[in-house]
């Protein structure tokens, strides 16, 4: 658990507007650079690079169940490699050039934990596959927070913003940073007297607020839907364009607060897999999102699909990671 307290991390928070399945490369695949009619592929694996039970874990074992139901594959290994904001799991997936079988979930956070801890790797060696989801962050307090709205919130943090702990499951850079730095700017508070702690994902972040130890809490609320429906959390605004289905709290912009805010997540290959692996890669991702399966897998966690594949995805991959390494290597962070 960090602190970060600077004015470089409000300036990060203006800066930035951001706003599987292998056919194997060892010839595992019963099809032939396809999920066609031969069979299910085996042997893919999806790393998660962060703690389990964190918005990466979910999407990943969201997926695999999908793929594994729709018989895309068999027995589809989620596993989780945490440390260091996602980097780790990216030196992993970086390293392992040309597997065919492996892959990683991943999304804004590691782009920006990529540069804030000096990862010599870089998502941009990757081979992008797709672009699943899209969703708006929550500010989220304990059952027993004296917070009752968000207004009430934000009076008391306007008070003394010092004083009231800010927790995030990502790296500074990361979104569930990115949310509260603009959500201070927008409500008129100093972002360098804010008081943001960084956690390694949902996972870790979920016992510090069922615990109250935060003042409020910044993250996708599908992560902690069932804490949200047993009341155990508490959901004070969301931070998209519209409300969040089966979350009782309004937008931000409903509460008079001129901001919204998406995170995305996505897969990404090793560097040097083979044309046909990436091909068989995409078609298997390509299968998963029209299934029924997954559009329920939408539903259930609340997610926009926002679904792109190949060329695109690595455009977007591209631009994303200029973005937050322009903005970072300005601040002294990267």
């Amino acid at each position: 658990m960090r602190q970060i307290r600077a004015l470089r991390v409000a300036a990060v928070a203006a800066g930035i507007a951001l706003m599987a399945t292998g056919c194997g490369a060892t010839g595992k695949s019963t099809g032939s650079g396809s999920t066609g009619a031969a069979g299910p592929i085996t042997g893919l694996q999806i790393m998660v690079p962060n703690t389990p039970g964190g918005g990466y874990d979910t999407t990943a074992r969201a997926a695999a169940k999908v793929l594994d139901d729709e018989k895309i594959s068999t027995n589809t290994e989620v596993f989780n490699l945490a440390g260091a904001g996602g980097t780790v799991g990216l030196a992993r997936i970086v390293n392992e050039k040309g597997n065919g079988d492996l892959t990683m979930l991943m999304g804004l956070g590691v782009v920006g934990a990529s540069y804030t801890n000096k990862s010599e790797s870089k998502l941009t060696e990757t081979t992008p596959l797709a672009k699943l989801i899209e969703e708006p962050g929550a500010i989220m307090v304990s059952k027993d927070s004296p917070y009752k709205t968000i207004d009430d919130l934000v009076t008391a943090w306007k008070a003394n913003p010092a004083s009231i702990a800010v927790g995030g499951g990502s790296s500074p850079g990361g979104p569930d940073h990115l949310l509260p730095m603009q959500l201070a700017g927008a409500v008129g508070i100093d972002a360098t007297k804010v008081n943001f702690v960084s956690y390694d994902g949902g996972g870790d972040l979920l016992p510090a607020i069922l615990g109250n130890k935060l003042g409020f809490a910044a993250s996708g609320a599908g992560e902690y839907l069932q804490q949200i429906k047993s009341g155990e959390i508490r959901v004070l605004a969301t931070s998209g364009e519209n409300r969040l289905e089966g979350v009782d709290a309004p937008t931000l912009k409903e509460s008079n607060i001129d901001l919204v805010f998406t995170n995305w997540r996505g897969v990404v290959a090793p560097p040097g897999i083979s044309e046909d692996d990436k091909k068989s890669l995409i078609a298997a991702l390509e299968k998963m999102h029209a299934s029924a399966g997954w559009k329920e897998a939408l539903k259930t966690h609340s997610w926009t699909d926002a679904f792109v594949t190949g060329d695109e995805f690595q455009t977007f991959l591209t631009d994303q990671d200029k973005r937050v390494a322009d903005v970072l290597t300005k601040l002294g962070l990267a």
